[in-house]
């Protein structure tokens, strides 16, 4: 078993010391058009993360006894070299951007990232509200395994892309020079991630590199600032409902629903998606689906401005030609907002 650290772990007094640093140069310096800091806000997002150490070790349970296996099995071993150490980040970051892509485009997995997109604030702490249900995560990261990389290797690589998208979640950083934006993930790639405008919804999806986004059409560059959070916000600042709430409005779709089908596209279809005649669904007029997330126009911001059409959907191999036509989910969608607790 290779013995390689756990920089997450290591990196957390750097993660609170620049968050302070970022808060005490808002003070000094504000920018009025700036999400900024809000005190409620960045105390959900230091729970939710600390909430998310803390259950992982429980999820990690099941995964490591998975990828052990399925490393086990296969005759394939690849060696943790100072040479493949950046192949293994290369594939780790490609299968990241699958993985993140599918979670904008499912409604179940969605449940689980819709954690990390429920700030209405864009700030070094908003890097750290994790969800705390990341075994969603653990297939996208099989074929890894299957060709020889142990599961530790996978773990840190992860980790890695980690600790290096932390930094990029400021609005302090402008654009950085034009070699670095084409190649990375930067600040200006993801604050266009988190905006809820409908020409930003479901874009830049890349970890460390934003190259995949390019090659499989999801870049959007920043022009029109961003404004952040869900299509429909939640007003809570409870750790439990943010980590819960898209669980539970599925729920409430799913009980309401009036076909076998229709429970199927309330879980596994896009987080906009809605029964219509086309589909063959009867359309739901009341009840709790109106849970789902609702189009763009009924952001938390103006009205979209025209852009790009939203995100293909997701293909089930990764690096197939992706299909041609919009996607019904919109990825920030959620749940309707709870009362404030």
């Amino acid at each position: 078993m290779p013995n390689l650290p756990d920089v997450v772990l290591w990196s957390i007094p750097a993660f609170v010391l620049l968050a302070v640093v970022e808060m005490v140069i808002y003070r000094l310096r504000p920018d009025d058009d700036a999400a900024g800091y809000e005190a409620k806000d960045t105390a959900t997002s230091m729970g939710m993360g600390l909430g998310s150490l803390f259950v992982d070790l429980v999820w990690k349970i099941p995964i490591v006894a998975i990828y052990t296996a399925v490393h086990e099995l296969t005759p394939l071993r690849v060696p943790v070299l100072w040479w493949t150490i950046p192949l293994m980040l290369l594939a780790q970051d490609f299968c990241y951007y699958w993985q993140h892509r599918g979670h904008h485009v499912i409604r179940i997995l969605w449940a689980s990232h819709v954690v990390h997109h429920s700030s209405r604030k864009f700030n070094l702490s908003t890097a750290l509200r994790q969800p705390w249900t990341g075994f969603t995560s653990w297939p996208f990261y099989l074929p890894m395994i299957a060709l020889g990389v142990h599961p530790a290797a996978v773990a840190f690589c992860s980790s890695v892309s980690l600790v290096y998208q932390f930094w990029i979640h400021t609005e302090r950083v402008d654009r950085l020079p034009r070699p670095f934006e084409y190649v990375l993930n930067t600040p200006s790639h993801h604050r266009v991630h988190h905006a809820s405008q409908g020409g930003y919804l479901d874009r830049n999806f890349g970890g460390i590199l934003i190259i995949w986004d390019r090659m499989f059409g999801s870049w959007v560059g920043e022009t029109e600032r961003p404004v952040f959070g869900l299509t429909k916000n939640i007003a809570t600042y409870n750790p439990l409902r943010v980590a819960t709430h898209e669980y539970a409005a599925i729920a409430r779709d799913v009980r309401s629903a009036t076909s076998w089908r229709e429970r199927a596209g309330r879980v596994f279809r896009g987080p906009g998606w809605q029964p219509t005649a086309a589909s063959g669904l009867p359309v739901a007029t009341t009840g709790p689906a109106a849970a789902a997330g609702p189009v763009a126009t009924t952001g938390p911001g103006p009205a979209p401005t025209p852009g790009p059409a939203p995100t293909p959907g997701l293909v089930a191999a990764p690096g197939s030609v992706l299909p041609a036509g919009p996607v019904a989910a919109q990825g920030t969608g959620s749940a309707a907002p709870e009362p404030a607790a």
